[in-house]
């Protein structure tokens, strides 16, 4: 159920009881979770390690492989209810982005035709507000397209990455593995998403964050009817090419504008909705998402080779990297916060690159920013400012 913003539909979801950020028992870190993050972290490296061997170069843990990078805006309306005016949407404004599209397992080799999920990761910029890294204005979020997260907490996260590293060539005695767990289905449904173009796929944040005074999921919702219609469409395990879901995105950004409503799911129960254990949908019936923002994409070219190369030599997309009130929160965004610095660093190391710590579309090369007109816009977009 998505909410509009219609007065009689925000009315109604204004007198909710939202619980706040602070509330007991939103975080409780189990016995022995650093341990298994650690774990974790070595394990990552040692799967980087891997595909080094087989490409000769050193890619990140996960999302390894990049479908298409766009340039755009995040617009904020001033027409939000106050129980959404949380963190940077507290006020109107509209901020530069860069958005990456990619496949979410580690190969950078892997066939489009392989049914995965899909992520979609965003860096804003000109961001207003306290960060974590407070020299830097850049705000980063990350998408799947999978609304629960098979790598539910720590330990799950540990004892699955270990499953794969050991049986990850070998489908049935992996599945054999994941049958004699108790949450099989949610560590098989990878396997089974539907294969459809990357524009069109609903995308989720699969775990909590802060969301100002509260506690939220979000997601992005394609808009357009352009988008929507061709959701129906899947890939075929006979289509050509291999990259097919690459050369279908890059076919509609260069013919049609792009546009996904910024949808956020507010906590009210934590029995319900729980925030250490990923693994659990969010109900949207009983707890509605609503709009916050819109993402806005104009006609461009999405595969160009210098942005993708920045990207993914130099760049990182951290949760971590941006507003203390969408701080990440639960088990999976611990683990995040030692497991990614981890394969960063050792991504530059073994390819011989330093990172980058990109906080404005100025250091973001390829081409500038265009505009949904058809000329090109300035690539920083200042954001208003509603005192």
């Amino acid at each position: 159920m998505d909410i509009s913003n219609k007065a009689e539909d925000q009315a109604a979801m204004a007198n909710r009881k939202y619980l706040s950020w602070k509330s007991e028992g939103v975080e409780k870190i189990p016995p022995n979770e650093a341990e298994d993050i650690q774990a974790v972290a070595d394990m990552i490296n040692a799967m980087q390690k891997a595909q080094y061997n087989s490409h000769r170069h050193c890619y990140t843990g996960t999302h390894a492989r990049t479908q298409g990078i766009v340039k755009g805006k995040v617009i904020v309306e001033e027409d939000l209810p106050k129980h959404l005016k949380q963190s940077m949407f507290e006020h109107a404004g509209e901020y530069p982005v860069v958005c990456r599209y990619s496949s979410e397992p580690g190969d950078p080799g892997l066939d489009d035709r392989i049914p995965q999920p899909r992520g979609f990761a965003m860096k804003l910029f000109n961001v207003p507000g306290e960060m974590f890294d407070s020299t830097k204005t850049a705000q980063d979020i990350e998408f799947n397209s999978t609304p629960a997260l098979d790598l539910a907490d720590a330990k799950t996260t540990k004892e699955i990455i270990d499953l794969r590293i050991n049986y990850g060539g070998n489908q049935p005695e992996l599945y054999k593995r994941l049958e004699a767990r108790p949450d099989t289905d949610l560590q098989k449904f990878r396997d089974s998403v539907r294969n459809t173009h990357l524009e069109s796929t609903r995308q989720y944040s699969q775990t909590a964050y802060r969301f100002g005074q509260y506690v939220a999921k979000y997601c992005l919702v394609p808009s357009s009817e352009t988008q929507r219609k061709l959701y129906e469409e899947t890939v075929k395990p006979d289509s050509d090419p291999s990259d097919i879901l690459s050369q279908w995105l890059q076919n509609f950004h260069a013919q049609h504008d792009a546009e996904y409503l910024w949808q956020f799911q507010l906590l009210e129960n934590l029995e319900d909705q729980p925030v250490e254990y990923a693994g659990k949908v969010w109900d949207p019936e009983k707890y509605p998402w609503q709009t916050v923002a819109k993402l806005v994409i104009p006609k461009q070219e999405s595969f160009d080779y210098e942005l993708k190369s920045f990207w993914e030599d130099h760049m990182r997309i951290d949760p971590w990297l941006g507003l203390k009130t969408l701080q990440p929160l639960g088990s999976p965004n611990r683990l995040r916060k030692v497991v990614y610095p981890a394969s960063s660093g050792l991504r530059r190391k073994m390819n011989g690159r330093k990172e980058v710590q990109v906080h404005s579309m100025e250091q973001i090369p390829g081409p500038p920013t265009p505009s949904t007109n058809g000329t090109n816009a300035t690539n920083s977009i200042e954001p208003l400012q509603v005192n």
